[in-house]
């Protein structure tokens, strides 16, 4: 975590505003429901556009702290999703034949 006062917060604060009010919205509401089944809570992008106006007005290494565990929560979180696919290292060895059509 760096320190003194030239340190900014890994978003600008309208990114923060930005996410809360998406995800307060009704079709992300409704989103979420359908695939989660469950409803979605926008307390941490609160909490994360509250730290960054507290930053950028009083400059609080309370704020400071809280960005960045959030965010480093958000990263760890985004890397521990796995890929559905295996990814193939080289293309099929008959990817230039013409493809089988059905007959009719």
């Amino acid at each position: 975590m760096a320190e003194g006062n030239n340190w900014m917060p890994p978003r600008p604060c309208e990114a923060y505003q930005a996410e809360w009010k998406l995800c307060r919205s009704a079709r992300n509401f409704l989103h979420h429901y359908y695939v989660h089944g469950e409803l979605p809570t926008c307390d941490q992008w609160l909490r994360d556009l509250t730290s960054c106006r507290d930053w950028e007005e009083r400059h609080s290494t309370e704020a400071q702290r809280s960005l960045c565990e959030s965010e480093r929560a958000r990263v760890q979180a985004a890397q521990k999703n796995t890929l559905v696919w295996a990814l193939r290292q080289s293309p099929p060895a008959d990817w230039h034949l013409p493809l089988l059509q059905e007959k009719k």
